[in-house]
């Protein structure tokens, strides 16, 4: 049986103790069924991690006995996804993809296709379920860094003011896309290493507009092609971020 998994944030590097939160006290021992004596691998979503043992079963604030601690190693890459707000549900399962693939960063992103608008405090109140969607995806992948949710902001703004990254990418339906290899070999090519730091949008129902296509062009981001099918926004997500990631990590 796998080791439970829960969520803390230690005050200090070196706890003798955890003392979980009530949500977090619920999940392990209410949902998950943990007993006194089992196995809990505490972690604090930067990479730090603690192999503790079930002392105290209280659902309003189980308590961890901890044994060692253990620091992972993050990846050598950092990929950020820029996603246009989809429909319904699906904004939730990309989310959950994204960390269990390893995006270090999530945007949401308001385009001119989006049919979904937010105000101030719905969309607080929507970081938030997206937060516990990557916490819950971290638990049950072993993945120990959440990624960061930005708040949710505009396409056209989030493109134009991009900075900092190594590579730009954008998912495309038009004609004369490349393909993530000839760009990525490109860039191997052109710098002598594999990008660090790679940025990825990918479109609503109906893909960004032209409008928007050319902005993105003009603002360094390099058109990507998916292959021949029209996907959908969770499956176009999630393909993009596990082609990405798995080039990053068997670079040529």
């Amino acid at each position: 049986m796998p080791d439970f998994r829960a969520f803390s944030t230690p005050s200090t590097a070196e706890p003798a103790e955890l003392v979980l939160s009530p949500e977090e006290s619920h999940h392990l021992i209410a949902v998950n069924r943990a007993r006194v004596g089992d196995t809990v691998v505490a972690f604090d979503g930067r990479g730090r991690e603690w192999i503790c043992e079930l002392a105290g079963d209280r659902k309003s604030g189980a308590l961890l006995k901890v044994r060692f601690r253990q620091k992972a190693k993050p990846l050598p890459y950092e990929i950020t996804l820029g996603q246009a707000l989809p429909k319904g549900p699906s904004m939730d399962a990309i989310v959950r993809r994204a960390t269990e693939i390893g995006a270090a960063r999530i945007v949401p992103l308001e385009s001119e296709r989006t049919q979904v608008h937010f105000d101030a405090d719905r969309s607080d109140r929507k970081i938030e379920k997206w937060q516990t969607a990557a916490l819950e995806a971290a638990k049950q992948c072993g993945n120990p860094f959440l990624p960061e949710i930005a708040p949710v902001q505009k396409a056209a703004a989030f493109m134009e003011n991009a900075r900092d990254f190594d590579l730009k990418l954008i998912a495309s339906l038009q004609p004369g896309a490349k393909s993530l290899k000839t760009v990525l070999a490109a860039f191997q090519s052109a710098h002598g290493r594999a990008p660090g730091k790679v940025l990825w949008l990918v479109g609503p129902e109906g893909d960004f507009t032209p409008a928007e296509m050319s902005l993105a062009k003009t603002s360094g981001f390099e058109p990507i092609s998916l292959g021949p099918l029209v996907l959908r926004c969770e499956t176009a997500a999630t393909y993009a971020l596990s082609v990405l990631s798995y080039e990053l990590q068997n670079p040529s």
